[in-house]
Protein backbone atom coordinates (compact mmCIF):
# COMPACT_ATOMS: atom_id res chain seq x y z
CA UNK A 1 0.00 0.00 0.00
CA UNK A 2 2.78 2.12 1.21
CA UNK A 3 4.68 1.52 -2.18
CA UNK A 4 1.38 3.00 -3.91
CA UNK A 5 1.44 5.72 -2.17
CA UNK A 6 5.23 6.21 -2.95
CA UNK A 7 4.33 5.72 -6.46
CA UNK A 8 1.83 8.41 -6.58
CA UNK A 9 3.52 11.12 -5.37
CA UNK A 10 6.61 10.27 -7.84
CA UNK A 11 4.61 10.34 -10.55
CA UNK A 12 3.46 13.86 -10.07
CA UNK A 13 6.30 15.33 -8.62
CA UNK A 14 7.09 17.39 -11.68
CA UNK A 15 3.36 18.66 -11.39
CA UNK A 16 3.70 19.24 -7.96
CA UNK A 17 7.34 21.02 -8.64
CA UNK A 18 5.46 23.58 -11.37
CA UNK A 19 3.04 24.38 -8.41
CA UNK A 20 5.44 25.59 -6.27
CA UNK A 21 7.72 27.69 -9.02
CA UNK A 22 3.76 29.17 -10.25
CA UNK A 23 3.90 27.44 -13.02
CA UNK A 24 -0.12 26.73 -13.09
CA UNK A 25 -0.41 26.42 -16.67
CA UNK A 26 1.71 24.25 -17.48
CA UNK A 27 1.28 21.70 -14.12
CA UNK A 28 -2.25 22.10 -15.14
CA UNK A 29 -1.58 20.52 -18.92
CA UNK A 30 0.91 17.98 -17.54
CA UNK A 31 -1.79 16.47 -15.09
CA UNK A 32 -4.81 16.83 -17.43
CA UNK A 33 -3.83 14.07 -19.72
CA UNK A 34 -3.07 11.88 -17.24
CA UNK A 35 -6.40 12.41 -14.70
CA UNK A 36 -8.89 13.52 -17.10
CA UNK A 37 -9.94 9.89 -18.57
CA UNK A 38 -9.79 8.77 -14.60
CA UNK A 39 -11.97 11.80 -13.41
CA UNK A 40 -13.98 10.55 -15.99
CA UNK A 41 -14.34 7.10 -14.83
CA UNK A 42 -14.98 7.93 -11.28
CA UNK A 43 -17.53 9.98 -12.34
CA UNK A 44 -19.25 7.46 -14.32
CA UNK A 45 -18.82 5.18 -11.35
CA UNK A 46 -20.82 7.33 -9.29
CA UNK A 47 -23.59 8.47 -11.49
CA UNK A 48 -24.28 6.00 -13.56
CA UNK A 49 -25.04 7.73 -16.27
CA UNK A 50 -22.74 9.34 -19.32
CA UNK A 51 -24.06 12.57 -19.60
CA UNK A 52 -24.40 13.14 -16.56
CA UNK A 53 -20.51 12.06 -15.77
CA UNK A 54 -18.93 14.21 -18.16
CA UNK A 55 -20.96 17.79 -17.42
CA UNK A 56 -19.52 16.36 -13.80
CA UNK A 57 -16.10 15.74 -15.12
CA UNK A 58 -16.16 18.86 -16.88
CA UNK A 59 -17.31 20.98 -13.95
CA UNK A 60 -14.36 18.37 -11.42
CA UNK A 61 -11.67 19.56 -14.25
CA UNK A 62 -12.65 23.40 -13.78
CA UNK A 63 -12.71 23.31 -10.00
CA UNK A 64 -9.05 21.66 -10.15
CA UNK A 65 -7.76 24.23 -12.74
CA UNK A 66 -9.40 26.85 -9.82
CA UNK A 67 -7.98 25.07 -7.19
CA UNK A 68 -3.83 24.18 -8.07
CA UNK A 69 -2.63 27.62 -6.49
CA UNK A 70 -4.06 26.34 -3.37
CA UNK A 71 -2.98 22.59 -3.23
CA UNK A 72 -0.89 22.23 -0.28
CA UNK A 73 0.19 19.01 -0.72
CA UNK A 74 -0.89 17.43 2.57
CA UNK A 75 -2.45 15.07 0.61
CA UNK A 76 -1.19 12.86 -2.29
CA UNK A 77 -2.18 14.83 -6.17
CA UNK A 78 -4.12 12.00 -6.48
CA UNK A 79 -6.09 11.86 -3.88
CA UNK A 80 -6.83 15.82 -3.96
CA UNK A 81 -7.99 15.18 -7.17
CA UNK A 82 -10.77 12.34 -6.67
CA UNK A 83 -11.77 14.60 -3.66
CA UNK A 84 -13.26 17.21 -5.63
CA UNK A 85 -14.62 15.28 -8.17
CA UNK A 86 -15.96 13.14 -5.89
CA UNK A 87 -17.66 16.20 -4.01
CA UNK A 88 -19.20 17.71 -8.05
CA UNK A 89 -20.72 13.88 -7.96
CA UNK A 90 -22.20 14.64 -4.56
CA UNK A 91 -23.38 17.59 -5.55
CA UNK A 92 -24.81 16.34 -8.79
CA UNK A 93 -26.18 13.30 -6.92
CA UNK A 94 -28.37 15.95 -4.43
CA UNK A 95 -29.35 17.65 -7.60
CA UNK A 96 -31.04 14.47 -9.13
CA UNK A 97 -32.54 13.83 -5.56
CA UNK A 98 -34.08 17.45 -5.73
CA UNK A 99 -35.32 17.26 -8.96
CA UNK A 100 -36.44 14.09 -8.36
CA UNK A 101 -38.82 15.40 -5.16
CA UNK A 102 -39.80 18.45 -7.43
CA UNK A 103 -41.06 15.78 -10.13
CA UNK A 104 -42.64 13.38 -7.39
CA UNK A 105 -45.00 16.68 -6.77
CA UNK A 106 -45.15 17.14 -10.27
CA UNK A 107 -43.65 20.79 -9.98
CA UNK A 108 -47.42 22.23 -8.99
CA UNK A 109 -47.90 22.35 -12.68
CA UNK A 110 -51.34 21.45 -12.85
CA UNK A 111 -52.09 24.59 -10.14
CA UNK A 112 -50.65 26.64 -12.34
CA UNK A 113 -53.29 28.74 -14.50
CA UNK A 114 -53.60 28.16 -18.50
CA UNK A 115 -52.14 30.78 -20.76
CA UNK A 116 -52.18 31.36 -24.72
CA UNK A 117 -48.91 32.09 -26.58
CA UNK A 118 -51.55 34.80 -28.19
CA UNK A 119 -51.97 37.07 -25.22
CA UNK A 120 -47.93 37.97 -24.84
CA UNK A 121 -45.77 40.32 -26.27
CA UNK A 122 -42.37 38.56 -27.55
CA UNK A 123 -40.48 40.16 -24.79
CA UNK A 124 -43.06 38.67 -21.99
CA UNK A 125 -43.12 35.32 -23.78
CA UNK A 126 -39.03 35.02 -23.92
CA UNK A 127 -38.98 35.75 -20.08
CA UNK A 128 -42.21 33.08 -19.38
CA UNK A 129 -39.51 30.90 -21.22
CA UNK A 130 -36.94 31.27 -19.20
CA UNK A 131 -39.29 30.67 -16.52
CA UNK A 132 -40.13 27.61 -17.55
CA UNK A 133 -36.14 26.78 -18.14
CA UNK A 134 -35.28 26.98 -14.81
CA UNK A 135 -37.07 24.35 -13.86
CA UNK A 136 -35.46 22.12 -15.98
CA UNK A 137 -32.05 20.08 -15.17
CA UNK A 138 -28.93 21.73 -15.24
CA UNK A 139 -27.44 20.54 -18.69
CA UNK A 140 -30.88 21.02 -20.73
CA UNK A 141 -30.93 24.91 -18.76
CA UNK A 142 -27.03 25.59 -19.89
CA UNK A 143 -27.73 23.83 -23.46
CA UNK A 144 -31.06 25.37 -24.06
CA UNK A 145 -29.85 29.22 -22.75
CA UNK A 146 -26.45 28.97 -25.03
CA UNK A 147 -28.38 28.10 -27.74
CA UNK A 148 -31.60 30.06 -27.69
CA UNK A 149 -31.33 33.23 -25.41
CA UNK A 150 -27.06 33.73 -26.98
CA UNK A 151 -27.68 32.61 -30.36
CA UNK A 152 -24.76 30.28 -30.40
CA UNK A 153 -24.82 27.62 -33.31
CA UNK A 154 -24.44 24.22 -32.23
CA UNK A 155 -20.84 23.93 -32.99
CA UNK A 156 -20.23 26.70 -30.84
CA UNK A 157 -22.13 25.33 -27.46
CA UNK A 158 -19.98 22.12 -28.46
CA UNK A 159 -16.72 24.34 -27.79
CA UNK A 160 -18.06 26.15 -25.18
CA UNK A 161 -19.57 23.13 -23.34
CA UNK A 162 -16.38 20.97 -24.10
CA UNK A 163 -18.57 18.28 -25.57
CA UNK A 164 -18.77 16.30 -29.32
CA UNK A 165 -21.61 18.18 -31.47
CA UNK A 166 -23.40 14.94 -31.77
CA UNK A 167 -23.65 15.12 -27.89
CA UNK A 168 -25.51 18.65 -28.08
CA UNK A 169 -28.12 18.04 -30.82
CA UNK A 170 -29.10 15.06 -28.33
CA UNK A 171 -29.30 17.65 -25.45
CA UNK A 172 -30.93 20.08 -27.34
CA UNK A 173 -33.68 17.21 -28.52
CA UNK A 174 -34.02 16.13 -25.04
CA UNK A 175 -34.43 19.92 -23.66
CA UNK A 176 -36.92 20.69 -26.41
CA UNK A 177 -38.91 17.27 -26.00
CA UNK A 178 -39.24 18.56 -21.88
CA UNK A 179 -39.63 22.07 -22.40
CA UNK A 180 -42.62 21.42 -24.47
CA UNK A 181 -44.22 19.45 -22.26
CA UNK A 182 -44.08 22.01 -19.67
CA UNK A 183 -45.68 24.54 -22.06
CA UNK A 184 -48.21 22.01 -23.17
CA UNK A 185 -48.83 21.64 -19.21
CA UNK A 186 -49.16 25.21 -18.68
CA UNK A 187 -52.01 25.38 -21.23
CA UNK A 188 -50.19 26.52 -23.93
CA UNK A 189 -52.22 26.06 -27.59
CA UNK A 190 -48.75 26.02 -29.85
CA UNK A 191 -45.25 25.70 -28.33
CA UNK A 192 -43.78 26.24 -31.59
CA UNK A 193 -44.60 29.51 -31.01
CA UNK A 194 -42.55 29.57 -28.20
CA UNK A 195 -39.41 27.60 -28.85
CA UNK A 196 -38.63 27.05 -32.79
CA UNK A 197 -37.82 23.27 -33.62
CA UNK A 198 -34.72 22.94 -35.15
CA UNK A 199 -32.02 22.35 -35.70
Amino acid sequence: MQAAVDSAASEDRDVIELLQTDGRERAFALLLPRYEHKVYRLCCAMLRDPTEAQDAAQESLVRIWKSLPGYDARASLSTWIYAITRNRCLSALERRRALAAAGDSELDLAQLPAESADTHEPEERSARLRELIELLPERYRRTLTLFYFEDRSVSEVAKQLGQPEGTVKTTLFRARAALTELLRQRGLLDAREWLEMSP
